[in-house]
């Protein structure tokens, strides 16, 4: 089904709130091997995903075999890619009005235009 440029942009952002991306991430990360993890750490520069006490024993883990050398006053990984994340999503969320906004011009304009004469036809033949 299609929708509307602002209902989609609307929807998606409201629908990607940061609990559910943040669920999204540890779900993730749960299943991504050590390498893949050291690897991510490397790239980011950051140790562990998030620092919560409902993780906090693979927080520990993880913060223990970080390869990265700012350690002790490193940013979680799980912060630095929201903050990605949330940057990504408004500009999403630009690009997303900005389409409405053009479909709405083009829905005017149809409404407009599609009832007039054709200026060259013959006025007396039947429309």
């Amino acid at each position: 089904m299609v929708c509307g440029g602002f209902t989609c942009s609307k929807n998606a952002l409201c629908a990607l709130n940061v609990v559910y991306m943040e669920q999204l991430l540890n779900a993730t990360w749960a299943k991504m091997s050590n390498n893949t993890k050291i690897e991510l750490e490397n790239t980011l520069h950051c140790c562990g995903l998030v620092n919560d006490s409902n993780h906090t024993e693979q927080f520990q883990k993880d913060f223990l075999s970080c390869p990265v050398k700012c350690k002790p006053l490193c940013q979680t990984c799980g912060s630095k890619m929201l903050e990605h994340a949330g940057e990504a999503l408004k500009i999403l969320g630009g690009v997303g009005l900005f389409f409405s906004f053009t479909e709405i011009l083009g829905v005017w304009l149809a409404v407009r235009y599609r009832n007039q004469k054709d200026p060259r036809a013959n006025p007396s033949a039947f429309l």
